[in-house]
């Protein structure tokens, strides 16, 4: 299995130097666009856990609302 993540997803350019600021990985864009706590970094994976949990609880008021 391959491990290139083909480099940054939203790469900038530094103000001081001449390389590029390497922004999130495409690892942690995916992650956070597919919402799978995947993304090798722990602080994101919990706020997408986090997430995920808050959009059940709306699916669930939503649901319940239709069987009123």
């Amino acid at each position: 299995m391959t491990t290139n993540t083909g480099g940054p997803a939203f790469p900038t350019e530094h103000t001081d130097t001449s390389g590029l600021y390497d922004g999130m990985t495409l690892r942690q864009y995916a992650a956070i666009k597919l919402k799978v706590p995947d993304s090798g970094t722990d602080w994101l994976d919990e706020m997408i856990v986090k997430a995920n949990k808050i959009d059940r609880e709306i699916f669930m008021l939503d649901e319940q609302r239709s069987t009123m």
